[in-house]
């Protein structure tokens, strides 16, 4: 049974989550501050987390932070605040998905399967081997490692790693965004292009050089994405 954290200050919000989710079978724990999150997550690790930004003590893209500091569970925003800012900095801190308030209980299902999907479950087939390099990094698509050449590891997220993954195994081809979209979110997020600048970004500042001037994960622009060995 997977184990998901509801972060809200809204009780029935909490209330409603906690009977739907219970419903379908998932192990709800409930929290209605971003420190009482934090300790929930640390005392009993969840599967996924579901995160609501405006917290009456931290702000939620605090919360990213601070779990982004010691795990890579998959994290969907619940939110209220629609603006592109607000899912910048959502993304940016760590976060797997973002759903505007007010929302259907079906779509955050529906995204909470996606995720789940994602979370442990790399591609198969493509021309790829079962490892990769990208700079100064080696990637083993197998175990899901990526190692410095100097020893350290670097942490990547469920969703980074489905990118990643999808690019990897394609080496030299270009990947769509539309082909990206579809595989790593689903197919209702065709127009989320958003989605993709930030991941890769994201993917660029942790494995490239110069991740301005990137030598191996290219962007095509108005088509898609490119892995460069």
């Amino acid at each position: 049974m997977s184990r998901i954290l509801v972060v809200d200050d809204e009780p029935q919000i909490l209330r409603a989550l906690r009977i739907n989710l219970r419903v379908r079978g998932y192990d709800v724990t409930l929290a209605e501050t971003g420190a009482a999150a934090l300790k929930a997550a640390a005392g009993h690790p969840p599967d996924l987390v579901v995160l609501d930004l405006g917290l009456p003590d931290l702000d939620g893209v605090e919360v990213i932070r601070g779990l982004r500091g010691w795990t890579s569970v998959p994290i969907i925003v619940l939110s209220g605040r629609a603006g592109s800012a607000d899912k910048v900095a959502a993304l940016d801190a760590g976060a797997d998905d973002y759903v505007t308030k007010p929302f259907g209980i079906d779509e955050l299902l529906a995204r909470i399967r996606a995720v789940t999907r994602r979370l442990g479950t790399p591609s198969t087939g493509g021309a790829a081997t079962a490892t990769a390099r990208v700079g100064r990094h080696t990637v083993d698509l197998a175990d899901r490692t990526v190692t410095r050449d100097d020893g350290d590891e670097v942490k990547l997220t469920p969703t980074q790693w489905a990118v990643l993954d999808k690019l990897l195994r394609h080496p030299g081809k270009l990947v769509t965004q539309r082909q990206l979209l579809h595989d790593v979110w689903g197919p209702e997020y065709q127009h989320e292009t958003n989605y993709l600048r930030q991941y890769m970004a994201q993917l660029r500042r942790k494995l490239e050089d110069d991740p301005a001037r990137p030598r191996h994960l290219i962007t095509e622009p108005g088509m898609g994405y490119r892995y460069r060995p």
